[in-house]
C-alpha cells in the first residue's frame, strides 16, 4: 500500500504534500487560540474554555506521541526499505506513531467537541486525512503508523473533554 501511494514522481503534488504536512504546526497553535480569543471577546465563556481543552488535548497528544515513538523505536519506511521508498521529506529518528497525523486528528477532534457544528467537523477531519494521507506520500510514515496517530489523535482529545465532564459532575 505504502508503496502505491509513495511511487512515481509529481513534483507539484510533492510541494503541495509538503505545505500540507507542515501546515499542522500553525494549525495547532492557531486552533486553541482562536476558540480562547473568541471565547474572550463574545465573553463565551464555555468557547474559552473549550479552547483550554484543545490546547491541553493536543498538548496531551504530543506527549504521548513522544513517549510512544521511542518506547517503539520503529525505523522510517525509507530507512527500513530505501530501495522501495523514496524519502520526499526530513523526519525523525522514529516512525510510530505519526505524530503530525495524531496532532491533526487531535486538533480535529477537539475543534468538533468544541463546536458541534458538521460543518467545522467535516473539513477538519478532511483536513487530518490530507495530512495522514501526506506522511505517506512523502515516505516518512508507515499506514499503521497514521493509523496509530489517528486512534492517539481522538483518543487524546476525547480524554480531555470526558476528563472535564467528570470534573464538572463532582
Amino acid at each position: 500500500m505504502l508503496q502505491k501511494i509513495n511511487r512515481n514522481e509529481y513534483p507539484q503534488w510533492d510541494k503541495t504534500m509538503r505545505i500540507t504536512s507542515g501546515s499542522i504546526y500553525p494549525v495547532m497553535v492557531a486552533t486553541p487560540g482562536t476558540l480562547v480569543m473568541t471565547g474572550l471577546i463574545t465573553k463565551d465563556e464555555a468557547m474559552t474554555k473549550n479552547g483550554v481543552k484543545t490546547g491541553l488535548a493536543i498538548g496531551l497528544n504530543v506527549l504521548m506521541t513522544s513517549g510512544l515513538k521511542y518506547a517503539v523505536n520503529r525505523p522510517r519506511p525509507f530507512v527500513q526499505y530505501p530501495n522501495d521508498i523514496v524519502r520526499r521529506a526530513d523526519g525523525g529518528i522514529y516512525s510510530f506513531p505519526s505524530g503530525h497525523t495524531s496532532t491533526a486528528f487531535a486538533t480535529a477532534t477537539a475543534l468538533s467537541l468544541s463546536t458541534k457544528k458538521w460543518y467545522v467537523a467535516l473539513p477538519s477531519y478532511a483536513y487530518a486525512c490530507a495530512v495522514g494521507y501526506s506522511r505517506m506520500r512523502l515516505g516518512v510514515h508507515f499506514p499503521s503508523d497514521v493509523l496509530g496517530g489517528m486512534v492517539l489523535g481522538i483518543g487524546s482529545s476525547l480524554l480531555i473533554f470526558q476528563i472535564d465532564k467528570w470534573l464538572q459532575k463532582n
